[in-house]
């Protein structure tokens, strides 16, 4: 009976949703209604309490991640629950000196720039929007492009310039005495290709990268090109999430996902090697659906996750 009820419901929705489009085009309100229902499509799996397993599988170890562009802490966009914030031990980066000493209670700081090589490099300081401040210049010129108001220029106006020592990220954990990195985030306005370019040999089991499509800096690099590099490093591209406003069909900026090539050899065995860390990584991110499909495929069995269903998809 449920079932017959559920699938009158879905062919009703069917029917109705025509209408209900074109009352909202007429009050010109189907974009937000869209954003919002997309929004709250994107975060669907919050609901489910992971925390309990998260904490069998972690055996108090703590999943070692890296925050590039670390102002206001980490998981400081609220990209995942931040109920989970407490299964990570974080090292920040934070090139602006002031800024970084407000993370001195932290374990693990990084007060320099990190780039492809060692060298020095300005930095744009934008004090009236310090979370956009870059090692590329604002174009003005962009602004439109991403529905900036001319009354709100000013606040990514350059309102001084640093030059910052920058070393690589391979350089930086070594001297930290970090073998291993589970999980990196690169939020830095343009710079994430050069800072990739100085992973060495560490690979984690999950990156978030905010990817440019439409850039607002000068001479970012082309967003396949950081796409591509991480192809090579065997990387595949899993999630993006849009940020902010743009006049294109598509986002002019994303936040990507991006986990070990699981259908070779190479992410196979980085998977397994970490399998109880990639398990509560994916978990966390809310990737139910794929990773049901990772776990069967690789014959892991974790009975309480093979039936959940994924709200994402519903």
């Amino acid at each position: 009976m449920k079932k017959v009820i559920l699938k009158f419901l879905r062919s009703f929705i069917k029917l109705i949703l025509p209408l209900i489009f074109k009352f909202l085009i007429k009050i010109k309100s189907n974009r937000r209604v869209i954003n919002y229902l997309s929004e709250s499509s994107y975060k669907s799996n919050n609901k489910y309490e992971f925390e309990g397993l998260i904490k069998k599988l972690l055996d108090k170890e703590k999943i070692l991640a890296l925050d590039v562009g670390a102002q206001g802490g980490f998981n400081s966009d609220g990209f995942f629950p931040k109920k989970y914030n407490l299964f990570f031990e974080d090292i920040l980066v934070e090139p602006i000196e002031e800024e970084a000493n407000k993370l001195n209670e932290k374990k693990f700081v990084i007060n320099k720039g990190l780039w492809s090589k060692k060298e020095r490099r300005k930095l744009y300081i934008l004090d009236n929007r310090l979370g956009s401040s870059s090692m590329y210049e604002p174009d003005v010129e962009a602004f439109t492009l991403h529905n900036i108001k001319t009354k709100d220029f000013n606040n990514y106006k350059v309102t001084r310039t640093i030059e910052t020592e920058c070393d690589t990220l391979s350089n930086q954990l070594l001297e930290l005495k970090i073998k291993n990195l589970d999980y990196l985030k690169i939020d830095t306005q343009g710079s994430e290709l050069e800072i990739l370019k100085g992973l060495g040999e560490y690979r984690p089991l999950l990156i978030k990268i905010e990817a440019h499509f439409f850039s607002m800096y000068k001479n970012v690099p082309s967003w396949h090109k950081l796409n591509n590099h991480l192809f090579e490093l065997n990387y595949v591209s899993i999630d993006m999430k849009g940020i902010g406003n743009h006049s294109t069909r598509i986002p002019a900026e994303a936040d990507i996902l991006f986990i070990p090539n699981f259908n070779n050899k190479i992410g196979k065995n980085l998977i397994m090697k970490n399998k109880e860390k990639f398990v509560s990584l994916m978990l966390i991110f809310g990737q139910l659906r794929l990773l049901q499909l990772i776990m069967k495929k690789y014959e892991i069995n974790y009975e309480e996750l093979e039936k959940l269903e994924d709200n994402y998809f519903n």
